[in-house]
């Protein structure tokens, strides 16, 4: 079942047409939420940035937009897909209404909520063997539009077709300094000795929900220090570890670039950790 606007609808019904101006102009932003036991990680942070975002495109935020509302229709659509005592992943969308060419008819919005189950209630880090590689043939640019998370992802779709025509498990992207800025599907962090690094949002990476959480997580640690700085790419051979973040993954260790190979303590130390925090959101 899916949410569009309120309403819950069989997967196969037909309530998008060809004027939905998130398919003809990537005019829509989206939320990606990680739902377990009923319980939405980091619910809040994910409101505020998906509020933050709509008043950056001038879309006009329905009056019944609340914290709870949405909560109450996100919760709604998981229980009918059965998903109450499961954990899932819920993808919210939000796009401006059809009508207009570039410049639209309206501000007023729509919604489209999406259930899919995961295996594990919980973050477990991958052993599995995880090579990267740099996206050099587009560049994301170095502007707040890229740290919003929209469905311009054209990018980051390309991106992935190198990556599976190539055999890598993913792609690290570039901005027009070439700076790395994130991985195709999530936030970069780099390890050095006793140094986790990763890029400033001026970069133009997404202003990540689990990238914001694993900072906060980084600062109060007695061991590491966290820095964000730019990030280049003669860095990741040099590194002890790099590995990406994302609401649904937790953290991905990266275990190879190039001809380096790299470890994975840091990351086992820090998914307990957000698996901590997680509960407690």
């Amino acid at each position: 079942m899916v949410n569009f606007n309120g309403n819950l609808l069989s997967e196969d019904s037909t309530f998008l047409n060809h004027q939905n101006r998130g398919l003809k102009y990537g005019d829509a932003v989206f939320e990606t939420l990680r739902v377990v036991n009923g319980a939405i990680y980091f619910w809040e942070d994910h409101y505020f940035r998906l509020m933050a975002s709509m008043r950056v495109l001038r879309m006009e935020i329905p009056m019944e937009f609340t914290l709870e509302f949405l909560q109450d229709e996100i919760l709604k659509t998981v229980d009918s897909n059965d998903c109450s005592n499961e954990p899932c992943r819920v993808r919210l969308t939000v796009f401006r209404k059809d009508g207009g060419l570039y410049t639209p008819a309206t501000n007023d919005v729509s919604y489209v909520i999406e259930v899919k189950k995961l295996d594990s209630p919980f973050y477990i880090l991958s052993e599995a063997a995880y090579e990267v590689e740099l996206f050099k043939d587009y560049y994301v640019n170095a502007d707040m539009l890229s740290n919003l998370k929209t469905t311009n992802k054209i990018i980051n779709v390309v991106a992935g077709v190198f990556a599976t025509e190539n055999d890598y498990d993913n792609c690290m992207l570039l901005n027009g300094s070439k700076q790395v800025v994130e991985a195709i599907n999530g936030n970069i962090f780099l390890v050095n000795g006793t140094t986790v690094k990763t890029p400033p949002l001026k970069d133009g990476c997404l202003d990540g929900v689990l990238r914001k959480k694993l900072m906060q997580i980084i600062e109060r640690d007695d061991v590491y220090e966290l820095l964000e700085e730019s990030i280049s790419p003669f860095e990741l051979q040099k590194a002890d570890e790099l590995f990406l973040t994302n609401v649904v993954v937790g953290i991905q260790p990266f275990t190879k670039y190039r001809k380096k190979e790299f470890s994975s303590e840091v990351s086992k130390k820090f998914i307990g950790k957000l698996n901590a925090a997680a509960r407690l959101a």
